[in-house]
C-alpha cells in the first residue's frame, strides 16, 4: 500500500512539473498593428504603396510584404526573389529582415516577398524604410515615401 501511495505521488509531482514547465514557457507574441501600408518610390521600376504584415514569436520576428510599387514583367517562380526589408528601429537605428521566398508571380503581377525573418526585443518599434528586392538578378531599389500607417509595428 505504502508503494502505491508513492507511485501516486511521483506522478502527480510529474504532472505538475511538466503542467508548470508550459506554464512558463514562451508563448507567441502579439505584435500590434499586425498589418500596415507604407508608399514606396523605386526609380525607375515605379512607385507604389506597398501592405506589409508582422508576425512575433518570442525574438523572432517575420514580416511578409506585397507592393504595387514594382510588378514584375514576366513569370517569377516561387521562391525565386530575395529581399531585404530595412525598418527604422525605435525612431533612430535600423533593422533588417531578409528572406528568399515568394509565392509564384505572374506577368504584371505585383511582387510579393515574405517570409522575412529578423530579431527584435521587447518594445522595440518599427517602421517600412526601405526595401531592396533582387530577381533575376536585378536588384530593385525602394524607398519610402510616407509614413507606416496606421503606425510602427510595437513589439
Amino acid at each position: 500500500m505504502q508503494l502505491a501511495k508513492l507511485r501516486i505521488g511521483t506522478a502527480s509531482v510529474a504532472g505538475l512539473a511538466i503542467a508548470g514547465a508550459l506554464a512558463l514557457a514562451p508563448a507567441a507574441n502579439a505584435v500590434t498593428p499586425d498589418s500596415a501600408t507604407v508608399s514606396f518610390n523605386c526609380g525607375f521600376f515605379g512607385s507604389g504603396t506597398a501592405t506589409i504584415t508582422a508576425a512575433q514569436n518570442g525574438t523572432a520576428a517575420t514580416f511578409a510584404l506585397t507592393t504595387s510599387a514594382i510588378t514584375s514583367p514576366v513569370d517569377v517562380a516561387a521562391d525565386s526573389v530575395s529581399s531585404t526589408l530595412t525598418m527604422t528601429a525605435n525612431g533612430s537605428g535600423t533593422e533588417t529582415f531578409t528572406g528568399s521566398s515568394n509565392p509564384a508571380i505572374t506577368a504584371g503581377q505585383p511582387i510579393s516577398t515574405g517570409p522575412l525573418t529578423g530579431a527584435v526585443n521587447a518594445g522595440d518599434s518599427l517602421e517600412g524604410k526601405s526595401l531592396n528586392v533582387v530577381v533575376f538578378g536585378i536588384s530593385v531599389t525602394c524607398t519610402a515615401t510616407s509614413a507606416q500607417s496606421p503606425g510602427p509595428f510595437q513589439f
